[in-house]
């Protein structure tokens, strides 16, 4: 039976909303606003539907880069290696909201909003709270959460906080800094204070695979409130012997499987997830592409390669980026790769193609 993306995309996002019903039950606000987006994503997979039988294939998420500016500098930071952090250049709010926009009438569902630290971007934050039909996780280190923000996320249920961090403390400040874990557990204790669904991504590597997939690990997060773990296979922007292999990747499956059965009232995944269930990486428009926080239309965030920037163009002709369509046609995206993205081990490829588009 041949693949069909669209449906694996719908099914996901479909998934994710029921799971999110599941573990909000005892929340009655926050379930009572998934309730509500059902209507909104199945409208979004109508209309996702509708595009295709014309040819156009609309993916069901996006990863926004709304700032390449942070408040702290961690170790193996892909936008401090992408050089993300010097520009000056970013999309301003008004810009970001057309694409929130344009992105509700192609049908996109999800769009996680990355950075930097994308709580340095308020003005987007607030802009993307308005737009009901499009959950928004914010991955951010935690450490910005003050009353205000909290306020925001409290109104606005289609935000979702996701506080990044990379195991204990011992792990987390090793790379992230002194004291960058306190901050990040007292940032978690006041939404949970404030009954905010919130989640925490964890970066995958060698080294803390077994720690961070420890039942007493999960548990512990699921005590203080955490409704929603994000595996992050680790990109070796810096250190090439932690990324994960094979033998570990499938152990970390394996685990997470196990999780899933275990703790009921989280919801557990995994990114980039199982590419051989996938059909291969969902990256440059199959599944998602990402947005730098200048506009420019990238396969994802570890690939920051560009031949389309979003200032100029509406957000469905970045999806017919020349450079997009080589990699999908090409193959590129099959290719077996170590390490959390296979663009990243083919940097040279992607550069070329980039240019001759």
């Amino acid at each position: 039976m041949d693949f069909n993306l669209e449906q694996y995309l719908s099914d996901g996002v479909e998934r994710l909303i029921k799971d999110a019903i599941r573990v909000t039950f005892k929340n009655p606000k926050q379930s009572a606003f998934f309730l509500r987006y059902v209507t909104a994503a199945q409208k979004a997979a109508a209309r996702r539907s509708e595009f295709g039988r014309t040819g156009k294939h609309i993916p069901s998420f996006l990863i926004a880069s709304i700032t390449g500016n942070c408040n702290l500098n961690c170790s193996g930071c892909y936008s401090h290696a992408n050089a993300a952090c010097a520009d000056s250049q970013e999309l301003p709010a008004e810009e970001w909201k057309r694409i929130f926009d344009e992105a509700v009438d192609l049908g996109i569902s999800v769009i996680l909003l990355v950075g930097g630290e994308p709580l340095l971007r308020n003005d987007v934050i607030e802009a993307a709270a308005k737009q009901k039909d499009i959950l928004f996780p914010v991955f951010t280190n935690g450490t910005m959460l003050d009353k205000a923000t909290i306020s925001i996320f409290k109104t606005h249920r289609n935000l979702i906080p996701i506080v990044s961090i990379e195991g204990d403390e011992t792990e987390t400040d090793s790379r992230r800094g002194e004291g960058v874990f306190k901050q990040a557990a007292e940032a978690m204790q006041r939404l949970r204070e404030h009954r905010i669904l919130y989640g925490a991504s964890i970066t995958v590597t060698s080294d803390n695979l077994d720690a961070i997939t420890e039942d007493a690990f999960i548990s512990k997060l699921e005590r203080d409130g955490c409704k929603v773990v994000l595996f992050v296979e680790y990109v070796p922007v810096e250190q090439p012997d932690i990324a994960l292999h094979d033998i570990n990747r499938e152990k970390m499956m394996r685990r997470i499987e196990e999780l899933r059965t275990c703790n009921k009232e989280m919801i557990i995944v995994s990114f980039p997830g199982d590419e051989a269930e996938s059909g291969g990486c969902l990256a440059a428009g199959r599944g998602f592409f990402h947005i730098s926080a200048s506009g420019n239309a990238e396969p994802c965030p570890f690939s920051p390669y560009s031949d389309l920037n979003l200032r100029d163009i509406p957000l469905i002709e970045a999806l017919d980026s020349p450079l997009f369509k080589k990699l999908r046609e090409d193959g590129l995206l099959e290719v077996p790769h170590t390490g959390g993205c296979v663009l990243f081990e083919q940097e040279e490829e992607v550069a070329r193609l980039s240019k001759r588009t």
